[in-house]
């Protein structure tokens, strides 16, 4: 499975959900069946989350747990797009749905909750969630699907930060993993098929 003998775990960004590219992307993945992995981004739920913080006063914990739960608000929904779509919140649960024919969608609560290498900040977001997935289910390769776009070449993590496309901390993850990643664009659905299929370059490198 994927393009280096392990599934493909997909980011599909919160942003998505106003998207009017949303569909393509749930149609895209869904026919990567077997092969793909979903990580939601939080998207307007976490927002929510983030917007509450201030007035009501919890603290980073709190926010932290609230922020996982936005993710899996935002899958749930994913899922009720297409039956191929399934809920997943361990790793023998995704190799499960793998096996199945079907598209694991990740909910991460439990799993990151339990683990003491991810600090309960903002920093840490689903692109660093994502890439520390993508380690513990040996993926061959990550895919951030972004509502941006940039130049063919190579992108270096530490601009990408800089710029607030990717979280502080998905450097320190991502190379933890020793996946390799790129970084994809909202009309990049047809062309992710092929890639996760058979393995295909796609998207902006990361680096």
């Amino acid at each position: 499975m994927g393009g280096a003998g392990g599934p493909v775990v997909v980011k599909l960004g919160g942003s998505f959900a106003s998207s009017p590219y949303l569909r393509d992307w749930v149609d895209a993945l869904a026919a990567c069946a077997g092969r793909a992995v979903i990580v939601p981004g939080g998207g307007p739920f976490a927002d929510a989350v983030r917007a509450a913080q201030v007035p009501i006063g919890f603290d980073e914990a709190a926010a932290h747990h609230m922020a996982l739960l936005a993710m899996e608000q935002f899958g749930r929904a994913l899922m009720s797009l297409d039956a191929r779509l399934s809920d997943a919140d361990s790793v023998d649960a995704i190799r499960h749905a793998l096996a199945a024919g079907l598209v694991p969608v990740w909910m991460p609560t439990q799993m990151v909750l339990a683990s003491p290498d991810i600090a309960p900040s903002w920093h840490v977001t689903s692109d660093s969630l994502a890439a520390w997935l993508a380690a513990k289910i040996g993926a061959g390769r990550l895919f951030l699907v972004k509502h941006v776009q940039l130049a063919p070449a190579p992108a270096r993590c530490d601009v990408l930060a800089a710029a607030g496309i990717v979280d502080r901390e998905f450097a320190r993850h991502w190379r933890r993993s020793g996946v390799s990643a790129c970084l994809l664009g909202p009309t990049d659905h047809a062309a992710a098929v092929i890639a996760i299929r058979d393995g295909a370059a796609l998207g902006v490198a990361l680096e």
